[in-house]
Parts: structure tokens; sequence; C-alpha cells
């Protein structure tokens, strides 16, 4: 019985050593673990995530900025696209107004051509068409009328301002005139272009074209 209390006595110093030391490594790994969580939310204090809140003041001052900038360029685009539209819409005005329909190109040009002479006083002789397209269109096309007339002077004039009044769009090109044999009588050869547009009916045909 002593022996077995005696051996007891030996193991003792041994087993209160062990648990002088666990202690003190548990201790120290706490101490460790503490540091460790004070440093992060030093960092996180000092350096939040996503920026201080100077930083972040300033994201959020140069993000009003863009969207400002971002909002003046759609102002600027929708204006645009507004001129845009307007100008195609005059320009489709400007067209149907002062541009002969390709289908009746012939005698509308014809009856224009009459009435300013008959106004002028001055006598029509023979006229010739010929049509050619505008590069880069489909739809828009030139007539060229060749025409001739017989006048005085004055009544030359007056045709011209005539045609120069005329709610189509009329180029004199050229225009010639000679005195004939009788007295006060001008042989005038004229080259006028007119304008005009497809209708969907097709180019004048040869037919009037060679009248």
């Amino acid at each position: 019985m002593a022996l077995r209390i005696g051996k007891l006595g030996a193991r003792l110093p041994r087993i209160d050593a062990r648990m002088g030391r666990d202690p003190r490594v548990v201790f120290r790994a706490l101490l460790g673990v503490l540091l460790a969580a004070n440093l992060v939310a030093a960092f996180l204090v000092f350096r939040p995530i996503g920026g201080s809140a100077e930083e972040l003041e300033q994201q959020l001052i140069a993000l009003r900025r863009e969207v400002r900038q971002r909002q003046a360029t759609i102002q600027n685009l929708k204006a645009l696209a507004a001129k845009v539209e307007k100008g195609r819409a005059e320009g489709d005005r400007f067209i149907s107004q002062h541009f002969l329909a390709r289908r009746t190109a012939y005698s509308t040009l014809m009856a224009e051509l009459g009435k300013s002479a008959q106004t002028a006083g001055i006598k029509p002789k023979e006229h010739t068409f010929n049509f050619e397209p505008i590069e880069g269109s489909d739809t828009l096309g030139m007539l060229i009328v060749t025409a001739n007339y017989e006048g005085s002077y004055a009544d030359l004039v007056q045709f011209v301002n005539a045609l120069d009044r005329s709610g189509r769009l009329l180029i004199v090109e050229s225009l010639t005139a000679a005195p004939q044999q009788s007295g006060g009588t001008l042989s005038v050869a004229m080259r006028l272009n007119a304008f005009v547009q497809d209708d969907g009916a097709g180019a004048p045909g040869a037919r009037e074209a060679a009248r």
C-alpha cells in the first residue's frame, strides 16, 4: 500500500507540470487570436472595404459627373435626330413641290413651257427630251429639254422671267439667240434641265423623248 502511494506521489509533480504548461499555451493562443482580431478590426477602421469615406465621396462625385455627361450626350443625340428628321421632311416636301412626277413629267413640262411661252408672247418650235438618272439615287432623275422658239428680244426676256417664277425647278443650262432675216425676230435655242421623282411608273417613254 505504501509503495503504491509512493509511486502515485512521484507522478503528481509530472501531472502538475503538464497542467502548468497547458494553460499558458492556451492563454498564448487566445492572446494570438485576439491580437489578430484586433489587427483586422484596426485595418477595417482605417481601410474599410470599398475605400475610405473620402474615397467613396470622390467615387460618388465621379459617378454623378459621368451620369450628367451621359445625359447631355443623350440630349444632343435626340436634338440631332430631330434635326435629321426635320431635314428629311423638308427635303421630301421640296421634292414633292418642285420635282416632276416621272409618269407625267413630259406632259406637265410641256404644259408649263407652253403656258410661259403664251404669257410671254414667244412662239414655240421643236422640243426634244432626254432622261438621265442622277448618280447615287434610285428615285431621282433629270429631264433635259432642248427647245426652240421665235420672238422678239422683249418676248425672250419675259419668257425667261416666267420660267424663273415657275413653281417647278427649271434650270436654263444654255441659251442662244440669233436674229432672223425678218427684222426684230430672234431664233432662240434653249437647253433646260428639269428634275424628276420616280413614282414607280418608269422613265418617260422613248416616244415622248423623241417628240
